[in-house]
């Protein structure tokens, strides 16, 4: 206990405060570790580099949920439920119809998230199975509200899922009606295991915060959504696509990034609270960037960003985090810039209801001590009594 002689009141915790929580351990996890010196990340244990090099996303979701790797039966049957969870009630889509088409995605992704539940058959059941069958749900649900949203807010109609496609190759299907080559459908499953899951970030922080009261699943992730909206949690990578439009061409990136710095300002898509050193998933979306805009004849958003990043590590000696080359990946796939911070709510929703599974399994409800800084001997002043 703490006991302040400025109020005489006992409070609970050190008396030490961390602005923004920074270095406080919150929360004891077994899903991601992360070490910032030496730019690992692991997730159940497994290295990040082979999960993006030999898994599936399906299969990461699988382990980030139940702590080992499926089985093919398993994996099967995971399949299946999310084949049987992607087509959206046309209540969903009477809903998406009715919000006006300027509406910014990630409201229209939380306000759909919180419609859902009405129609969730597990809605009441906070049961781990239960909450099991709603994280492969909303995980399929996901991406089929992102992708409706994105063809009705163009006037078009949403687009069906295909039977025969996975995650990530349906994902662009619904997107754009086209059934994607291998190549770009497996750049963007490997962009969704880099994105599953990363510690106690902002938004997954706040989804076991609402947890921590046993709120539901869905209210849960729908508080992880609001977080992830904010601009200094998710967008860096659109940041990081204006910027490369706004520069044009490779020839005025170096003198971009001089100018910029000179005037103060920094640069999107560098920099981190965690990593010392080269985010390891930024390491495979470089390697995404190049392929990809080789596929395509067309490397300028690639060889600009090679610009920044090296003028960025001579000029101030920082590395690129994973925003950096995520935003040309998606814009070669076209994804429009828009989308970019729903696609990564629709990575991150099987982290995040991995940590809620873990939140409900060993809860006590998250309440941190604030240091008033206030008057204590405020009097008060009737009415008839106080200035003009």
């Amino acid at each position: 206990m703490l006991f302040t002689a400025k109020t005489g009141i006992q409070l609970e915790g050190t008396g030490v405060v961390q602005k923004g929580l920074e270095g406080v351990v919150a929360a004891r996890s077994a899903i991601c570790f992360i070490d910032g010196l030496q730019g690992r990340m692991l997730y159940r244990g497994y290295d990040i580099h082979d999960l993006a090099a030999h898994s599936t996303f399906e299969e990461t979701a699988y382990l980030l949920w139940h702590g080992i790797l499926p089985s093919p039966d398993r994996l099967a049957e995971l399949n299946e439920q999310l084949l049987a969870s992607r087509a959206l009630r046309e209540e969903i889509l009477d809903l998406l119809r009715a919000i006006p088409r300027d509406a910014a995605p990630m409201d229209v992704l939380r306000s759909a998230v919180s419609f859902l539940s009405a129609y969730d058959p597990d809605a009441a059941n906070h049961t781990r199975e239960a909450n099991l069958r709603k994280a492969v749900r909303l995980t399929a649900q996901f991406a089929s509200v992102t992708a409706a949203w994105q063809r009705i807010s163009n006037g078009g109609d949403p687009i069906s899922p295909n039977p025969d496609l996975d995650h990530a190759a349906n994902f662009l299907y619904m997107l754009s009606g086209e059934v994607a080559d291998s190549e770009h459908a497996k750049a963007f499953d490997v962009a969704l295991i880099l994105h599953a899951d990363h510690e106690l970030n902002a938004s997954t922080f706040s989804a076991r915060v609402t947890a921590a009261t046993l709120s539901d699943m869905h209210s849960a992730v729908t508080s992880a959504i609001g977080t992830l909206k904010g601009p200094l949690h998710g967008g860096a990578n659109r940041d990081v696509m204006d910027m490369l439009h706004e520069i044009g061409e490779t020839a005025g990136a170096e003198d971009y990034v001089n100018d910029r710095l000179a005037a103060g300002e920094k640069i999107p898509g560098f920099g981190h609270r965690v990593y010392k050193t080269e985010d390891p998933r930024a390491t495979h979306l470089r390697r995404l960037s190049e392929e990809l805009g080789r596929k395509s004849g067309d490397l300028k958003w690639h060889e600009m960003s090679r610009v920044i990043e090296k003028t960025m590590m001579d000029r101030k000696g920082i590395a690129c985090n994973v925003d950096f080359y995520s935003g040309s990946v998606y814009s070669t796939m076209g994804i429009p810039t828009g989308l970019f911070t729903p696609v990564f709510a629709c990575s991150r929703i099987t982290g995040r209801t991995a940590h809620l599974l873990e939140q409900y399994a060993d809860n006590r409800i998250i309440r941190p001590v604030g240091e008033y800084t206030g008057p204590t001997e405020a009097v008060y002043v009737p009415m008839d009594e106080r200035p003009a």
